[in-house]
């Protein structure tokens, strides 16, 4: 009996993290191209129950919504490590290049390069932007703002707020032109900050799962 089960634990480590890749690779190709999935666990076994010792996946062009985006991170609660990278992600809201996300724990950490026409099509109130500061888990763009018909050169900051991460301009009740990059109830973002490259920047963030 003992050599019947120790033959299945076998059975089970050689064959079930690739059907679990699999199932990750089928979900994924819904909405973009995927070029890689490896999943690992030890025992392969706890694989049933969705939990995971690691889980890599490399993506082409993906197209998601931010909800789903979140809700994709939060179905990997289960999962001890995780490492995703994007060539290019399209959220509906903004397009981010070279993306990347990995999750040790509770703990997330992702980096994006935005470009600048990109970011001009997400924010239409600010025009020939680009960075000036980053500092205090907040970042600082500049640009041309039209508000009420008036335009002028404006700050506008991107800033995690409640967990979401939003931008506003930088003027009295500029609240009121917020617009929301990305908001979950299952992951609060603590922080972001930028560095500038050719053509744009690229953002780095740092949230965890609640």
């Amino acid at each position: 009996m003992a050599g019947v089960v120790l033959g299945l634990l076998i059975v089970a480590q050689l064959v079930l993290p690739g059907i679990a890749a699999q199932r990750v690779r089928d979900q994924l190709s819904r909405s973009g191209t995927v070029l890689s999935v490896k999943v690992s666990a030890f025992p392969a076994i706890k694989l049933l129950w969705g939990h995971a010792d690691s889980v890599v996946v490399r993506l082409g062009r993906y197209r998601a919504a931010a909800s789903s985006i979140g809700a994709s991170v939060d179905g990997a609660a289960n999962v001890g490590t995780l490492d995703v990278s994007a060539q290019e992600v399209d959220s509906g809201v903004i397009t981010l290049r070279d993306a990347v996300l990995r999750k040790r724990g509770s703990e997330l950490a992702g980096s994006a390069t935005v470009m600048e026409s990109d970011l001009r099509s997400a924010v239409p109130f600010l025009d020939s932007v680009s960075p000036v500061a980053s500092s205090g888990g907040q970042l600082i763009m500049r640009g041309t703002a039209s508000l009420f018909g008036l335009s002028a050169t404006v700050n506008a900051v991107v800033a995690a707020q409640d967990g979401a991460l939003v931008v506003a301009p930088d003027v009295p009740f500029g609240g009121i032109a917020t617009i929301t990059l990305f908001s979950d109830p299952h992951v609060h973002v603590d922080s972001i900050g930028a560095v500038t490259v050719p053509g744009g920047f690229k953002l780095m963030a740092v949230a965890r799962l609640e």
